[in-house]
């Protein structure tokens, strides 16, 4: 009988198969920012959508309500969260593995998780039974649904202090000058844009600090044409971040590889702030 249990327990394992109660994994993604839209408009939540296992996560309350649902609710007793729209009920058990779409269980992929007493569950499954068509857009790490017909209420509707093009040209110059580099060095290089950006001595745009040319080409990867190059998800990561707010180098408006740098007008001429990696920074 005792290895019948230690058998079941492994295979339990290997499934993926958590009990109900099980409380977050310990690999959810907090740090990536994922922005929402439907209809090209920008969803505002209380909480943000997390990554698990390469799974889009949302609070069930607020897209339900943003795609048009008839009701949101939830049932105590059975610790499940009740959507209505037109003929369709869906039930999500909290920790569950699946749900029920007019009484038939569905799988969801990845689970329906609970996190901070809050019920999120894959972003494509509900809105797809909502009937949205959902699209991912890499650039700015979007998750974009479309539904005709649909208005967001005005209480969900977000704003945003930067655009996509600002991601996108944030993204390219972080990728250019710090690929291999921790995320930290990441945000730290966007910071050292957004500092520019704010200072009355460079451009006041994120793609006129890059493409400078008023003292000289500010950066190598204008030169060398790597500026073009499609950045990798971590550093469109750190260019949200950036944009948000992060701040790892203060006010730095230079950074420098010491070990690959053939100028050094940067080290004689501005104070030293900090060393993150292979970069120097400098205000």
């Amino acid at each position: 009988m005792k290895k019948r249990w230690i058998l079941l327990i492994l295979l339990i394992a290997m499934l993926g198969i958590a009990p109900a109660n099980a409380s977050a994994p310990d690999d959810i993604n907090f740090d990536t920012p994922i922005t929402m839209t439907v209809n090209s408009t920008l969803i505002k939540m209380d909480t943000q959508p997390f990554l698990y296992k390469g799974t889009t996560f949302v609070p069930i309350r607020f897209v339900s309500q943003a795609l048009g649902a008839d009701s949101v609710e939830w049932d105590d007793k059975s610790n499940t969260a009740v959507i209505t729209y037109h003929n369709k009920t869906i039930r999500l058990p909290k920790g569950k593995n699946g749900g029920y779409v007019n009484g038939k269980y569905v799988a969801i992929e990845n689970g329906i998780q609970l996190v901070q007493d809050r019920v999120f569950v894959p972003v494509r499954f509900v809105s797809e039974q909502l009937g949205c068509q959902v699209n991912w857009i890499y650039d700015t790490y979007t998750v974009d649904i479309e539904k005709a017909g649909v208005s967001v209420p005005a209480e969900l509707v977000g704003k945003r202090g930067y655009t996509d093009d600002e991601i996108y040209w944030l993204s390219k110059i972080i990728h250019a000058e710090s690929q291999g580099e921790p995320m930290e060095g990441k945000i730290a290089v966007g910071n050292v844009v957004l500092n520019r950006v704010k200072s009355k001595e460079y451009p006041n745009t994120i793609y006129g600090v890059i493409f400078d040319r008023n003292h000289g080409v500010q950066f190598s990867p204008v030169l060398n044409g790597t500026i073009y190059h499609t950045p990798h998800g971590d550093s469109i990561i750190a260019a949200k971040r950036a944009l948000q707010g992060e701040k790892e180098v203060g006010e730095s408006l230079f950074f420098l590889n010491p070990k690959l740098s053939e100028n050094f007008w940067i080290p004689k001429n501005r104070p030293y702030f900090t060393t993150i990696a292979n970069h120097d920074f400098y205000l």
